[in-house]
């Protein structure tokens, strides 16, 4: 049975090692990454959990005007909680859990968090293999971004809510 909450400290670690699983070379966050997002936007990290362990999560930051290609938004600089705008930084469901339809679940109640919180979209950017996936979520195709976060190439989507 799928739980969900938002994170806590300790649950820093664990991520780092689903992150790092599921994401190819420099493209995962840092271990320091992960708990920054943690400390400063705890609302913005959702945990999936199942039969009491974290098997997934989205973390994200806000913003007034989106960037996607704004490394240092990655760290939440100017990040702000009122903002209207989500950027999601990472969508990770551990590699032994994928296909199992978990990230449809945990996306379904992200997009709901955000939708209670009050906010007018979301941004996310994926590998191209991906595109499929976030536009059946009920994302748009944008177009290719100019982020070459460790070195792959993205394409940025968004969300109307």
């Amino acid at each position: 049975m799928s739980k969900f909450r938002n994170a806590r400290r300790s649950d820093a670690l664990r991520c780092f090692e689903i992150e790092t699983a599921a994401y190819e070379g420099d493209e995962a966050a840092t271990l320091k990454k992960i708990s920054n997002r943690i400390e400063v936007y705890p609302d913005g990290f959702l945990i999936l959990e199942e039969l009491g362990k974290i098997v997934g999560f989205i973390n994200c930051g806000c913003a007034h005007e989106v960037e996607m290609s704004d490394e240092e938004f990655k760290e939440l600089v100017g990040h702000d909680p009122d903002a209207p705008n989500v950027v999601i930084m990472s969508v990770v469901v551990d590699p032994v859990h994928q296909g199992t339809g978990l990230s449809r679940v945990l996306m379904t109640e992200f997009v709901a968090r955000m939708r209670n919180l009050g906010k007018s979209a979301i941004y996310l950017m994926c590998k191209e293999h991906h595109v499929p996936l976030y536009q059946r979520f009920g994302y748009n195709y944008l177009h290719p971004s100019t982020s070459d976060h460790g070195g792959m190439t993205w394409h940025e989507m968004s969300m109307r809510l």
